[in-house]
């Protein structure tokens, strides 16, 4: 199969392209839900795309893998994946490779439990090499990234794949821009397309809409609504976050109380001209990692004067 994966923007001439398979962004982290999920999914089906889901996982213990694979499987819920549910798990911080095994195996068995779902495991050649450990590749198969190469090498750990991305920068009919194209086999179908069912503890934000007041700035509206500018500028698909206006109406996503957002054993950081994400690390003595993951920053060199961020 011919296929390209992890970003969509429109399917117009993706089908006649000779796609046939189509792996969607659903969810990251805690609360995270991508606002074109809806969109994707139900363009694709309706092109007869196969479609599979992904959740980019950033958690750091067994316990927040859970509750992010019960997240996920929320989002997903009544939805008919024809593929795999991929574990998405690239960024792993100060984390020993024991901790990312343990948090790999813990996400993969819970989101399966919740789904009836096989998964797969989404990584570079290098971590599916040197990171991941004999027992995930006993219970899951792999769908490998490794650019420039024909076809990947066997690693010692898994025998074979199932899906094969090839490239980062592959154009598609329809798709303005680079995409990931990728080679699968049958082995990433799943054995029925049944609905995912409903999880029986959902956890989804909590969403609610706001009418922008002349003065208001998204780092104020954030702050007072238990959220990150960076998610108001995700949901609302905002192109400059220093650009609202009165009357506008924002879709909020914030978190029950004591959940992650809510932690009080940080700093909030308003972004001023001239500031770099390198130069705010290094302040308050943290990583541009971790910055990047607790802010869901999509791109590190973007980022724009009156950002509230978490430090």
């Amino acid at each position: 199969m011919l296929a390209y994966g992890k970003e969509i923007l429109t399917l117009l001439g993706v089908r006649a392209d000779g796609i046939e398979v189509v792996y969607i962004r659903s969810s990251q982290g805690f609360s995270y839900k991508d606002s074109k999920f809806e969109q994707n999914y139900t363009n694709a089906k309706a092109n007869g795309l196969k479609v599979g889901f992904y959740h980019y996982v950033t958690a750091r213990s067994v316990e927040e893998a859970q509750e992010q694979a019960r997240f996920f499987a929320s989002v997903i819920s009544g939805k008919n994946p024809d593929c795999r549910l991929a574990v998405d798990f690239e960024s792993f911080g100060n984390l020993s490779i024991e901790e990312i095994n343990q948090i790999t195996l813990a996400f993969a068995q819970e989101t399966q439990r919740l789904t009836g779902k096989e998964m797969v495991i989404y990584s570079d050649a290098y971590n599916a090499r040197n990171t991941f450990s004999q027992e995930v590749a006993d219970n899951y198969p792999l769908w490998v990234a490794e650019y420039g190469v024909q076809e990947p090498e066997s690693n010692g750990k898994w025998d074979y794949w199932v899906g094969f991305q090839y490239t980062s920068t592959g154009t598609v009919s329809g798709i303005s821009g680079n995409v990931d194209r990728d080679y699968f086999t049958d082995g990433i179908l799943l054995e029925g397309t049944e609905p995912i069912p409903e999880p029986e503890n959902p956890i989804l934000p909590n969403e609610s809409t706001y009418t922008v007041q002349w003065g208001d700035t998204l780092a104020e509206i954030a702050l007072n609504h238990n959220t990150s500018v960076n998610e108001i500028v995700a949901f609302n698909n905002i192109a400059n976050p220093n650009l609202i206006y009165a009357g506008q109406q924002l879709i909020i996503h914030t978190r029950e109380e004591g959940e992650e957002q809510g932690d009080t054993n940080h700093t909030l950081y308003v972004i001023k001209n001239g500031d770099t994400l390198t130069g705010i690390a290094n302040r308050f003595q943290v990583t541009i990692q971790t910055l990047v993951e607790k802010n869901n920053i999509q791109n590190p060199n973007k980022i724009y004067a009156g950002y509230l961020i978490r430090i």
